[in-house]
């Protein structure tokens, strides 16, 4: 990863690469846990500042539609959706959830448009391990990439336990790095319990990029956790060995586990509009008692996710003054590896080709 060794004090990130807070398209985003969306319902959500309709028809089968009629622009998701078709809700035009119109009340036979002519922007919508996600393209017909691997933990398979989200009211990017950071967990989540200002010692991490198949990004190879990673033993009942990999558009992936129990953490950030994220975190886990530690775990999740978004606030009101900053070594290097990827990704898609992975394995060194 040749990028790594640098003079300690570089330009930030955004200025020097140039992508800094774009929306990367042409990628598979978190939309909503599997459990928020009943059979014959409908939900709007906003994706990269677009209006998305998103469905479980009769038959149990997600879509994801424009969340907007063709005719007059009304919401769809005002109007009713009867598990078959959805109902706009101003002139009652309706859709199959391929999007096909099927029925224009205000039209006579010798008219135009039919419904045959008038057909609603399709997404591309996937359901896997208990989550729902959209493919947002660059272009309509685009074939998508893969979803990302959540590795199955044993005994619960691809029914997740928890689904946590937070809102942060900054752009992908800031979101991203936020809660990448290697460096912040004795600060920003300082506890008595399980991390302390004082638990910062030297670590040495080895990482490799990730093979194409599973995506652009990197993993942080498989170690046994930190001494200073607590809540592991709590939790899992000994130290665990982990491995964390993260991939573009900003989804990272944590796998814990020892010899008894095992744990996966999917966080996903889903830009909503260039200067909002949603934050989602999806935990999955085998140590018995799942509802009572539910009701244990999920207030934690909560505490930590929005002690993230506070420390990423403060650091959007800083920048707001536009003082000039730094990226430092080791620390910063997943910083600098996220914009390269994200530069490559944009220049892939410009030029019409196969992304490429530039990263190459090390190992990096920090206090934390």
């Amino acid at each position: 990863m040749d990028d790594t060794r640098q003079d300690h004090v570089t330009a930030a990130p955004d200025d020097r690469l140039g992508v800094g807070g774009l929306m990367l398209r042409e990628a598979w985003y978190y939309a909503l846990p599997s459990v928020a969306l009943a059979r014959g319902n409908a939900v709007h959500r906003t994706l990269l500042g677009e209006p998305v309709l998103i469905g479980r028809a009769a038959d149990s089968k997600v879509f994801a539609l424009a969340d907007t009629c063709p005719h007059r622009g009304t919401l769809l998701s005002k109007g009713r959706f009867d598990g078959h078709e959805v109902e706009c809700p101003y002139h009652g035009w309706r859709f199959a959830t391929d999007g096909q119109c099927t029925s224009i009340p205000s039209q006579t036979k010798e008219q135009r448009p039919q419904p045959c002519d008038i057909r609603a922007v399709r997404y591309a919508a996937a359901e896997h391990q208990g989550n729902v996600w959209v493919y947002i393209p660059k272009q309509r017909g685009h074939i998508p990439g893969h979803l990302p691997p959540v590795p199955e933990v044993p005994a619960v398979g691809d029914r997740f336990q928890m689904h946590v989200s937070v809102t942060f009211a900054c752009n992908i990017d800031l979101a991203v790095i936020g809660l990448m950071d290697p460096a912040h967990g004795a600060f920003v989540h300082r506890s008595s319990l399980w991390r302390k200002e004082d638990s910062i010692h030297e670590k040495h991490k080895a990482f490799s990029p990730l093979p194409e198949s599973e995506g652009l990004g990197w993993r942080m190879d498989r170690h046994t956790a930190s001494r200073n990673s607590k809540a592991y033993g709590l939790f899992l009942g000994g130290a665990p060995q982990t491995e964390i990999s993260y991939r573009l558009p900003s989804v990272r992936i944590e796998h814990a586990g020892t010899s008894k129990y095992n744990y996966c953490g999917l966080t996903a950030c889903t830009p909503i509009t260039a200067d909002t994220t949603e934050v989602h975190h999806v935990m999955y886990w085998d140590v018995p008692g799942a509802a009572a530690l539910r009701a244990v775990m999920r207030p934690i999740a909560k505490r930590f996710l929005d002690q993230d978004r506070r420390a990423v606030m403060a650091m959007v009101e800083g920048l707001g003054f536009d003082p000039p900053t730094m990226l430092v070594q080791d620390a910063d290097t997943q910083t600098r590896w996220y914009y390269r990827l994200k530069r490559e990704a944009f220049a892939a898609q410009t030029e019409g080709r196969a992304p490429r992975n530039p990263l190459t394995p090390i190992t990096l060194s920090w206090r934390s």
